[in-house]
């Protein structure tokens, strides 16, 4: 199990019944883990971090042959960089997002 190997302070998740069972909850809470769930209602919040997620792994993960953790970390801070300062985004009227933060 995961938590054989490591374990969180906080577990966040929704609240689907899946996450709220009884036998769920203990797990966590018998290792000191605190939970934390999303409002209810609010899965859609998900889909950003998802189209996020689909977004770094098609145009940088999947395109880049890493075969370290520095090289991955490496690459995913270029990439960030790239992502927040230059490329441009449809959802913010192609503007980047550091020209929408600080505008």
């Amino acid at each position: 199990m995961a938590l054989d190997v490591d374990t969180p302070v906080i577990f966040n998740t929704d609240q689907g019944s899946q996450f709220t069972s009884h036998a769920f909850t203990k797990v966590l809470l018998d290792k000191n883990i605190k939970i934390s769930m999303d409002g209810r209602g609010r899965a859609l919040d998900n889909i950003f971090v998802e189209r996020l997620w689909r977004t770094v792994k098609y145009e940088n993960i999947y395109m880049n042959d890493y075969r370290t953790v520095k090289e991955l970390n490496n690459g995913l801070k270029q990439y960030f960089e790239f992502y927040n300062q230059e490329r441009l985004h449809q959802s913010l009227g192609y503007r980047t997002p550091k020209e929408v933060y600080f505008s």
